[in-house]
């Protein structure tokens, strides 16, 4: 065996000269693909001062010294560039969008609790924005939660003090249940909600959240909502 099955990092030969050239490049592939963080999933043109270590998924339409190399993970190494092909189960962090990746022998998916080897997946992700609130007499967000998801909690922190004529509090809810996140939510600074559905609710299609005052109107303030959900996805085409 002239190199190790996971990382493919080169053994010494026992009459090896320059033993420590082996021995570092094995050290850098290590250090690259053993926490491994992509810099760019999308990026197609290989950058020209990338930092050393830096990994880049190979997309398609790649060009230059990546046009061949479609699917495999570009390593940033002494000013070049080494690649290595993902095998099923790794797992990954993507700087760019946060999110965590799972390789499952075909495609990288995002936020994977499990994977199955026809290409079929259990994710578990939060969804987040910040929601200007405008004046009256609710505020409905864009769209929060995605067709098909599986809500098990929605979470929110005021950002932005709000403000309203008579109002003390406000809820957190959607269209069929004003207060099914949340009530009684205060309108401070740092004010927060934890609305934890005793039974997970699955959607059926796009929906948005309601911001509703328990008296008066809204004129203001900025609350950051996240939504936690579970969704699924199906097999791959055959």
């Amino acid at each position: 065996m002239s190199e190790t099955s996971q990382f493919k990092l080169t053994l010494l030969l026992p009459s090896q000269a320059q033993k420590h050239v082996t021995v570092n490049e094995a050290l850098a592939r290590m250090d690259a693909l053993g926490k491994l963080r992509f810099t760019s999933r999308t990026q197609s043109v290989p950058p020209v001062s990338a930092a050393e270590g830096a990994c880049y998924l190979v997309p398609d339409g790649a060009t230059g010294v990546w046009a061949t190399k479609v699917g495999q993970i570009a390593i940033r190494t002494n000013g070049g560039w080494t690649f290595s092909q993902p095998v099923m189960g790794w797992s990954a962090w993507d700087i760019v969008s946060g999110d965590s990746v799972t390789f499952d022998g075909i495609r990288w998916v995002d936020n994977a609790i499990v994977t199955s080897s026809f290409g079929a997946a259990t994710l578990e992700r939060v969804r987040q924005l910040d929601h200007v609130i405008a004046a009256g007499a609710i505020s409905t967000t864009a769209i929060a939660i995605p067709s098909h998801a599986q809500v098990i909690a929605v979470t929110a922190r005021v950002i932005a003090a709000v403000t309203g004529t008579g109002l003390t509090s406000f809820s957190i809810g959607v269209a069929a249940d004003a207060g099914r996140y949340g009530t009684g939510i205060g309108l401070a600074l740092n004010a927060y909600a934890r609305g934890i559905t005793g039974a997970p609710v699955t959607y059926y299609a796009d929906t948005a959240l309601i911001l509703t005052p328990n008296a008066g109107a809204f004129v203001g303030g900025t609350v950051r909502v996240a939504v936690h959900l579970r969704e699924v996805v199906v097999p791959s085409e055959v």
